[in-house]
């Protein structure tokens, strides 16, 4: 079986023993997905297999199995490991996109789409319902990993409804909830790899603070990726008619309120009627042209050089480099 994984990103390994480990792994790791998805009932069992199909960037099982090879990557419970940390991220997909009337995912019609609202928010239960089922089986520091972070997910979009209180500044506010809806569970994903591999506490701790930090620069690059390419599998500027904040919208409108005319004709656009195809299409041109938009991807390659920063705490090796390389890969990609 080839996992889908390969051809949307590419394994940022240079050694290919390790290459070959880890894409052995992402191979396993989709074969127990969809094991895990598997349902009796064929609504739920079609509905559950709307995007695990569609494929993705498995970035959270890589992460997993990459940190992994700084212990033993053979041992048995780095797949389950790794697949509790997808089904996660994937049910909060079906959540978020209904919440934020997402069109498409992963190229595909979003699940509200095709299966209606409240079958899509049933399914991210039966989901989470499922990454509970296969965590169990990891025992109880495991479960209270994936309780945690999961918690950490609900506040992190708890927060983004609600929206900064008054006098918090909206940027330090987008970033903690960046750092709760996708850095807790790319940390984790880190943790339960390096847990499962047997490596020490301390190795394990430094992989937490590298998870975290990358998973905010993977965000905020999505921030750039989802205002600038054509081929993200996503709508371009959904989320600014949606009104979800990211960070070039969020620096565009501190700029204008900084007194710069440009950015006050952005805001303008994008505080208007984004109901039709051209007036969004405009609002994106005005965003992509401000340089907001340079100031958002310099933010993500900040966030990226801070996680390669934290790996000098680990011993130098192929391992630390994928790592290191992995850092790099998710804020320096298209889609």
């Amino acid at each position: 079986m080839t996992s889908p994984v390969a051809a949307v990103l590419d394994l940022p390994v240079a050694d290919a023993e390790l290459a070959r480990s880890v894409q052995t792994g992402l191979e396993a790791v989709e074969v127990r997905l969809r094991e895990a998805v598997r349902h009796q009932d064929q609504l739920a069992d079609d509905a559950s297999r709307h995007l695990v199909e569609a494929g993705g960037k498995r970035v959270r099982p890589m992460l997993a199995l990459i940190a992994a090879q700084l212990g033993d990557p053979t041992r048995p419970e780095i797949v389950d490991a790794a697949v509790v940390c997808e089904l996660t991220h994937l049910a909060s997909l079906y959540h978020d996109d209904v919440m934020d009337s997402a069109p498409l995912r992963r190229g595909v019609p979003a699940a509200h789409e095709v299966y209606g609202n409240t079958v899509a928010i049933l399914t991210g239960d039966l989901l989470f319902a499922r990454a509970s089922r296969v965590v169990a089986n990891l025992g109880p520091d495991a479960v209270q990993i994936q309780a945690r972070t999961f918690e950490r997910l609900c506040i992190g979009q708890f927060h983004e409804t609600v929206g900064p209180a008054p006098g918090e500044d909206p940027v330090e506010h987008y970033i903690q909830v960046l750092a709760d809806k996708t850095g807790s569970l790319i940390a984790a994903s880190a943790r339960l790899g390096a847990m499962f591999a047997g490596c020490p506490p301390h190795v394990i701790d430094v992989l937490v603070t590298y998870g975290e930090k990358v998973g905010v620069a993977f965000q905020l690059a999505d921030d750039v990726i989802d205002l600038t390419s054509t081929d993200s599998g996503k709508t371009s500027g959904t989320d600014l008619r949606e009104g979800v904040p990211t960070m070039p919208g969020l620096l565009v409108r501190r700029a204008a309120e900084a007194g710069d005319a440009q950015a006050a004709a952005v805001v303008e656009l994008l505080d208007g009627d984004l109901s039709t195809d051209e007036a969004l299409a405009a609002a994106v041109a005005a965003l992509r042209a401000h340089p907001a938009m340079e100031q958002a991807r310099q933010e993500a390659l900040r966030w990226a050089r801070e996680a390669v920063e934290a790996l000098d705490d680990l011993p130098s090796g192929k391992a630390t480099e994928a790592l290191r390389a992995f850092a790099g890969l998710v804020v320096d990609r298209t889609r």
